[in-house]
């Protein structure tokens, strides 16, 4: 069957399965303040229940998306996030405004207590996770599609040839040199990690609808991703592995009767895969934070002049465009990073053949 019988219907689910885009005739939060720089930094990166699509003619144009929630009166519940816009209440739940729990879906009990019932919703970060997931089985499955339609010898062209070259040196230059001769039985992971990444990150430099969700600059999302890394380093991992790890070839007495170099190698399984989490994170989200900075330059030096403001304008905005650029570039370097130390970890968990096949890398990392 078609590829897409499978991937428009997981697009349609996550976004389209609630009730139909409108436009709101006021802001969702209230009225309208004074420019905020830091409000539109963080507000960047803070998740919510319906994806913003634009402003057109003073009037905003929202997706919303499906709250899934566990009240404690009525148990499940799922509805559209449209009953929650505006600061509405619906069946005893809104998103709180302030407080710990700013931002999610509260629910507010008989006695007058606000507390945050089990949330299964479907948020932006969500909707765009699985809507960017679908392109990745996109880009996939449809390359599948030209081989299965084809002779071995023919060439392959557009996606195909696309996808064949960037399959190719991922494998090449990525996967072989780093976990070894068993690369085999790791290159679906390490693919499926690129790939998967690189789409994310490419995404979220797209600013308008259904780009801009910085995913990868979840900490969730990179919680995990290295949390898979750290499962394929250590299920595949070999005897010399965890015998390095529990009794290295060190002196006895940094063995016994302290375990001070096992105890340290043992720190070291959790420190490999969260080094790859923070990387990515923190990347992902200077990079964008960078960029809203300097948008907000602009709308900051507004009161102070038009000769100030228009400098400005112009300054950052060549800043802003060679920021982009230079996120690009970041993209693809943080995926193929997340890869390449994968592969390595995986790499050196098979034991002396890894070693020694990975020992160049990990001296040049």
């Amino acid at each position: 069957m078609r590829a897409w019988k499978y991937i428009l219907p997981l697009i349609m689910l996550a976004l389209f399965s609630t009730l139909p885009v409108r436009a709101a005739d006021e802001p969702e939060n209230g009225q309208e303040e004074g420019f905020s720089a830091k409000d539109v930094v963080l507000g960047h990166f803070e998740d919510s229940y319906w994806w913003h699509i634009g402003t057109f003619g003073g009037r905003e144009l929202n997706l919303y998306l499906p709250v899934i929630v566990r009240s404690r009166t009525d148990g499940w519940c799922a509805f559209s996030s449209r009953h929650l816009s505006g600061g509405a209440s619906y069946r005893g739940l809104s998103i709180a405004g302030d407080g710990k729990y700013k931002g999610k879906v509260v629910e507010t009990l008989s006695d007058g207590s606000v507390v945050r019932p089990f949330d299964l919703s479907i948020t932006r970060t969500v909707a765009a996770l699985l809507l960017n997931s679908a392109l990745v089985l996109a880009l996939v499955l449809g390359a599948a599609r030209w081989y299965r339609h084809r002779k071995v010898t023919e060439t392959p062209h557009g996606l195909a040839a696309l996808m064949e070259w960037a399959v190719e040196t991922v494998e090449e230059d990525i996967i072989k040199p780093g976990v070894g001769e068993n690369w085999r039985r790791f290159a679906p992971f390490l693919l499926t990690v690129f790939f998967f990444i690189l789409i994310n990150n490419f995404m979220s430099l797209i600013p308008f609808f259904p780009g801009g969700v910085n995913v990868t600059g979840n900490i969730a999302v990179t919680f995990t991703l290295a949390l898979a890394s750290f499962i394929a380093i250590n299920l595949f991992g070999g005897r010399e592995y965890w015998k390095d790890i529990f009794w290295p070839d060190v002196p006895a007495w940094l063995k016994v009767p302290v375990p001070l170099i096992p105890l340290i190698e043992f720190v070291g399984i959790f420190t490999k895969p969260f080094a790859l989490m923070i990387r990515l994170f923190a990347n992902m989200l200077a990079g964008h934070a960078a960029i809203m900075c300097l948008v907000c330059v602009i709308f900051v030096t507004a009161s102070m002049g038009a000769a100030l403001n228009a400098s400005m304008t112009v300054v950052s905005l060549i800043f802003a465009v060679f920021m982009n650029c230079l996120e690009v570039l970041v993209a693809f370097l943080q995926a193929y990073v997340f890869t390449m130390l994968s592969g390595v970890f995986i790499g050196l968990a098979q034991g002396e053949e890894g070693k020694s096949k990975n020992k160049k890398l990990i001296e040049n990392r």
